[in-house]
């Protein structure tokens, strides 16, 4: 049988790898009953689990990139992370359950936010609103910190919506790093500007590194992604360069 083609991984930590890419696990990796695990050193007595990141898969002889970027290594040892629910911070939520008056929304964190169905404007006893388990919401976080369980809100101090609610059942939702939230949430961003040339389109973006986007077609949501994506990692004349060729000029 002949032996998978692809490139270890331990060289090429540190560089840009892309979708397609086939990154070959050490040959001190097995298995066992406690899941996949990946002895990070041949002498190591302790072993770490093996966690994919987001833009890599498991697949077979090792791992198989879906998104371009650096590959990034982190020593056993480290723990995980992940992201730390913060007052004020509006997010994208998606249900996971409904506790009697409270739906529980996976946003990412350590563990679940809840969400009463007062929290959205007009709510009422008789007249509540129509969410369901996978509906995504977008809110703020009303109460969080490290002794209580992040409560989220759909509704301002004065009690109007301002934006936040059910977002639509259509449209696209993918994650990327918090520093690109920030820079897309930046007064007059350039990269939102050129984009709405290219397409229209509808925007959510979440402090917890979630974006929800929908255009026209399937294929304008695609592309726009796609852009946004690559924002990270391309200069402000490459990307550019590539609106350029997607408009045909």
């Amino acid at each position: 049988m002949a032996a998978p083609r692809g490139t270890a991984a331990e060289a090429l930590v540190g560089q840009v790898v892309l979708p397609g890419d086939l990154l070959l696990l050490p040959a001190h990796y097995h298995e066992d009953a406690e899941g996949e695990r990946l002895r990070l050193s041949a002498g190591a007595a302790p072993q770490g689990r093996l966690l994919c990141g987001p833009g890599l898969r498991r697949s077979g002889a090792g791992l198989l990139v879906t998104k371009c970027g650096l590959l990034r290594h982190r020593p056993a040892g480290g723990g995980a992370c992940w992201y730390v629910p913060v007052k004020g911070d509006h997010v994208i939520g998606i249900v996971t359950a409904k506790a009697g008056d409270v739906f529980r929304l996976d946003v990412g964190g350590s563990e679940p936010a809840s969400l009463s169905y007062l929290a959205f404007e007009g709510a009422t006893k008789r007249n509540r609103p129509n969410v369901q388990v996978g509906d995504l919401i977008y809110g703020q976080f009303l109460v969080a910190n490290k002794d209580m369980e992040p409560e989220m809100v759909c509704i301002d101090s004065s009690g109007k919506s301002s934006g936040m609610g059910l977002i639509g059942q259509d449209g696209f939702l993918f994650k990327v790093s918090l520093g690109l939230i920030r820079k897309l949430l930046a007064p007059k961003c350039e990269i939102i500007q050129e984009l709405s040339q290219l397409y229209p389109f509808e925007l959510v973006l979440g402090m917890n590194g979630r974006i929800w986007v929908k255009a026209k077609t399937v294929q304008q949501t695609l592309i726009i992604v796609n852009i946004l994506e690559a924002c990270e990692y391309m200069t402000a004349e490459q990307r550019k360069q590539v609106l350029a060729k997607l408009s045909g000029n």
